[in-house]
């Protein structure tokens, strides 16, 4: 009977049987993050839209900061970080570092904007600003299509990967238990729970990742030593029969130790990494839902841009923990990860193309102790589970916030609260699906393949929420146009790209010089500049929208007192409210029907009985927030007003160690130039 993990074309030499150890850790690790979403599924309220997508907005610096740096390291960049540092050199760590500077846009210029306008969802805000559904419907679509088609994808298939070749696990069955455990206490104790466990999650992927790069520098014998190797490891092997591979498929590169490279050859040119790049990542940090739920949950705004900073330092640390020991494990295993031959690289990963993603797993196995090898599994694990957590999570508050009210217009929030859990079950049947998908994905460098489908969907929507905050101008129809054909046109591309496969030293492909001929970050930019002339250009033809409606919604009225009119305020579609249920008589319900509520967050919770005249009404305008008790939270409007003030000390403080994070990227980017 052949294993299963060989049924996918994985050979069994790279498999090394962990030890009782190693078993030890990694269940301990579980039991861990059970215990934590235990504790907060007995502790936390989940059963308004606050508590369970915002987790009562109530988080501090370090916990939004933990969030955003585990929701967004997944074994993906675990994987595709080390593969194209292997196969490419360290031009792949500015991805990470240009993260940081936007990660400081998100603290001082977006989330101030987000939370001042009271929304728990992007798409939301987008119809505050705007008015009219089709631009929430819309955005509310691609960000479904992104999580399911990108985000869940590379997690998935990269996860199964590492289990299969780590571990030797059967793929299905370790995805099934492992997706389990993530669902049942992201369904459970919702945002509150992703939060918690992704603290834990965050604290073994820096641990795991430092320890890994120790024992690799250590084998290696420094950094200077990997100078020296890198540019000489080559395969062995470079012909078979008649065919000879060409030299650039099997010499690492000569610019491998530099970020900027030629506009035209360079493999990463250096102005798509400056504009390219930063349209991706104002995408994906500024106007994702994932990463700006953290931010819609601080408690204030200085927790809120703590966290980012807090994020933006962690972000420093893969170019060292996970790049570099990608390019230590070509050096040290040249023939298995920089193997060229497809005879070769079927033998050592399956595939015909390059075994470049395996660069970070084989060196796991081969260098790390027993023990420790189980400390960075459980590292790998955490990666995976924080990332599909957080996707679930917003995919959740999206489709619950956004598409069903529209569906069911009469939907209860009880209703709303049980749709939300339900929808990340539908996520979960999809992530199992996409299990058997994993040869076709691993076609191709995964990193590569999650930011180039980014670069091809996003930068419009990133044009029409930089617009919609800094243009007052903009109106309605500029934003859906702008929006709808750039989609258009990314998604052309991105189809015909496709369509012809990914690049392959051992396949020749006629691709379009039109279409393959242009670098999928000097798309981006390209892209970005289209929709935005798009936008811009059909405002100018429409009414503009009066300041009235926009208080409290862009830039420059962002600190305005004046009472805002929605423009949506009529067409709004209302939850009826539930009926009170009088004292005199409660029904005693069974224990499946108990079970079921504390299940869904709908559990009756011990409150204070206020007379009507003594209910406080929040001060501050907030959109889709149900009263209820949180986790730590308060529910008063003097605290709410709270979160968008700051303290002068505390502002000055943060913006110091704003500069200061900047100062040190600016500083790394010019030594690696």
């Amino acid at each position: 009977m052949v294993p299963a993990w060989q049924g996918f074309g994985w050979t069994a030499q790279f498999f090394s049987p962990i030890s009782t150890l190693d078993v030890l850790v990694i269940v301990s690790y579980f039991l861990l993050v059970l215990g934590i979403a235990l504790w907060v599924v007995v502790s936390c309220g989940r059963g308004t839209v606050e508590d369970f997508f915002l987790a009562g907005r109530n988080l501090v610096w370090w916990q939004i900061g933990a969030f955003l740096f585990a929701s967004n390291i997944g074994t993906g960049h675990f994987m595709g970080l080390a593969g194209k540092g292997a196969s490419s050199g360290i031009a792949v760590g500015a991805f990470e570092w240009n993260a940081v500077f936007i990660l400081c846009a998100l603290g001082w210029v977006f989330s101030p904007v987000y939370i001042k306008s009271g929304v728990v969802t992007l798409p939301r805000y987008l119809r505050k600003r705007f008015g009219g559904y089709r631009i929430q419907f819309l955005l509310a679509i691609l960000y479904l299509l992104i999580y399911i088609f990108s985000k869940i994808s590379v997690e998935v298939c990269t996860g199964a990967v590492f289990m299969r070749l780590v571990l030797g696990l059967d793929v299905y069955l370790a995805s099934v238990v492992l997706l389990s455990v993530t669902g049942i206490y992201s369904i459970t104790g919702g945002f509150a729970a992703v939060v918690y466990t992704d603290i834990l999650h965050a604290s073994f992927m820096v641990l795991g990742s430092v320890l890994l790069m120790v024992y690799a520098f250590n084998e290696i014998g420094g950094y200077q030593e990997l100078e020296s190797r890198y540019p000489e490891a080559k395969p062995a092997l470079t012909w078979e029969g008649n065919w000879t591979a060409p030299m650039e498929c099997f010499m690492p590169r000569a610019d491998a130790f530099h970020i900027f490279r030629d506009p035209v050859t360079g493999d990463l040119p250096w102005p798509g990494v400056v504009f390219g790049l930063s349209t991706i990542s104002l995408y994906y940090w500024c106007t994702d839902q994932t990463f700006v739920q953290g931010c819609l949950a601080g408690k204030n705004l200085s927790h809120v841009k703590g966290g980012c900073v807090l994020c933006g330092f962690l972000k420093l640390l893969p170019m060292f923990s996970i790049v570099m020991p990608g390019m230590i494990s070509r050096v040290l295993y040249t023939d298995k990860v920089a193997c060229v031959v497809p005879s070769e690289c079927k033998k050592y990963c399956g595939i015909q193309a390059s075994c470049s993603p395996i660069a970070y797993p084989l060196l796991m196995v081969e260098l790390l102790p027993s023990g420790v090898r189980g400390l960075v599994v459980s590292a790998l694990w955490a990666s995976l589970m924080s990332s599909l957590t957080a996707v679930f999570s917003s995919a959740s508050a999206v489709f619950t916030m956004d598409i069903y009210p529209h569906i069911r217009p009469t939907a209860t929030k009880k209703e709303l609260m049980i749709t939300g859990r339900f929808f990340v079950i539908v996520l979960l049947a999809v992530s199992v699906a996409w299990v058997p998908a994993l040869q076709v994905a691993h076609r191709k460098q995964l990193f590569e393949y999650m930011h180039s489908v980014l670069s091809y969907l996003t930068p419009p929507v990133v044009a029409v929420f930089l617009l919609a905050i800094f243009c007052k101008r903009v109106t309605e129809q500029g934003a859906f146009w702008g929006l709808a054909s750039g989609l258009v046109i990314g998604s052309l591309r991105m189809l015909t790209e496709f369509a012809y496969g990914p690049w392959s030293c051992s396949e020749n492909r006629q691709c379009p010089r039109i279409v393959c001929g242009v670098h999928y970050l000097h798309f981006a930019v390209i892209l970005f500049t289209v929709s935005l002339l798009t936008v811009l250009g059909v405002s100018m033809f429409t009414v503009p929208i009066p300041d009235k409606h926009l208080h409290r919604l862009c830039w420059s009225l962002r600190n305005s007192q004046e009472e805002r009119v929605d423009l949506d305020e009529d067409t709004e579609v209302k939850s009826p409210e539930p009926q009170a249920e009088p004292d005199v008589f409660v029904e005693d319900r069974g224990c499946l029907w108990k079970a079921w509520d504390v299940f869904c967050g709908l559990e009756l919770l011990p409150s204070p009985k206020l007379a009507p005249e003594e209910v406080i009404v929040p001060e501050m305008e907030q959109d889709d927030v149900l009263e209820g008790p949180a986790c730590g939270a308060t529910a008063g409007g003097t605290e709410r007003q709270e979160a968008l003030e700051e303290q002068l000390l505390w502002s000055k403080a943060l913006s110091l160690c704003g500069f200061l994070l900047l100062l040190l990227t600016g500083l790394c980017h010019a030594y690696f130039y």
